[in-house]
């Protein structure tokens, strides 16, 4: 049995393992894997990464808060993780530990879904391991981006990065002028708070949340109450799970029957 899992602080939310195990039974592979999940504080992750190692874990997804300080205990680094400056996804092959990461295609694959990228001006709430990969893929995609975050410090270092602009989000009032504006903060995760102030959306936009849990957080009923096209985080979690399947398992992923479980249990 090759077993694969999460790791975050906090993890009881996630639906990683879910989707992971309707998609090997789907496929009638749930007797050679399973998924679970493990709530692995910041001070115990090192530990956690070589215990995976010692133990033959297959796979790894890695959530909030792990994803850029991980990388410092993986043998091989994708070359577009490395890009982006996170990792949220390791693949274990024989005790050698490989990281990618899945979350900049998965949201661009939500976001392609409503409209073409290229030229679109994007606001977007975070300096995290999410914001990292979004801002790479929409940079690739042509977007123009402007990153809003809480710590200056924070902004401004990964905007040197990108070669983007930057601000505090007490200049929020800015994503008024915005095509899309994206939460890629952990604001709102079971909690009835949003990121953004709503008389700074407007009913032209699209608006995602990488918050997931809820289905329906504050940020989206305020978009939807405007008007706005949403798009939900169970769909990037959804894409870059599908990816995950592919690299740890080989197989394709049955993509609608883990939609089904997402979206039932959301």
């Amino acid at each position: 049995m090759k077993i694969c899992l999460s790791i975050g602080y906090p993890i009881r939310a996630s639906q990683s393992p879910s989707i992971h195990n309707a998609g090997y039974k789907k496929l009638g592979i749930d007797s050679e894997f399973i998924y679970l999940s493990a709530e692995v504080k910041s001070e115990d992750l090192k530990m956690a990464i070589d215990g995976a190692r010692i133990l033959g874990i297959r796979g790894i997804s890695v959530t909030m808060p792990h994803k850029q300080e991980v990388m410092k205990y993986l043998d091989k680094i994708d070359k577009e993780a490395k890009k982006i400056g996170a990792v949220n996804t390791i693949v274990n092959n024989d005790g050698t530990l490989i990281g990618f990461n899945t979350d900049s295609i998965g949201a661009l694959e939500a976001l392609e879904k409503k409209t073409n990228l290229k030229g679109k001006k994007v606001a977007v709430i975070g300096a995290g391991g999410a914001a990292r990969a979004i801002i790479y893929g929409l940079k690739k995609k042509g977007s123009k981006v402007q990153i809003f975050n809480r710590s200056l410090d924070h902004a401004k270092k990964l905007a040197k990065e990108f070669g983007l602009e930057y601000d505090g989000l007490d200049s929020l009032g800015q994503a008024l002028d915005m095509d899309i504006v994206i939460n890629a903060t952990s604001v709102g995760m079971n909690e009835d708070k949003s990121p953004i102030d709503k008389k700074f959306l407007n009913k032209n936009q699209i608006v995602l949340d990488v918050v997931y849990c809820p289905k329906e957080t504050k940020l989206i009923k305020d978009a939807k109450e405007l008007g706005a096209q949403v798009v939900y985080g169970y769909e990037m979690l959804l894409y870059q799970g599908a990816l995950q399947f592919k690299l740890y398992t080989g197989f394709d992923a049955p993509v609608e029957a883990m939609r089904e479980v997402l979206v039932k249990n959301l």
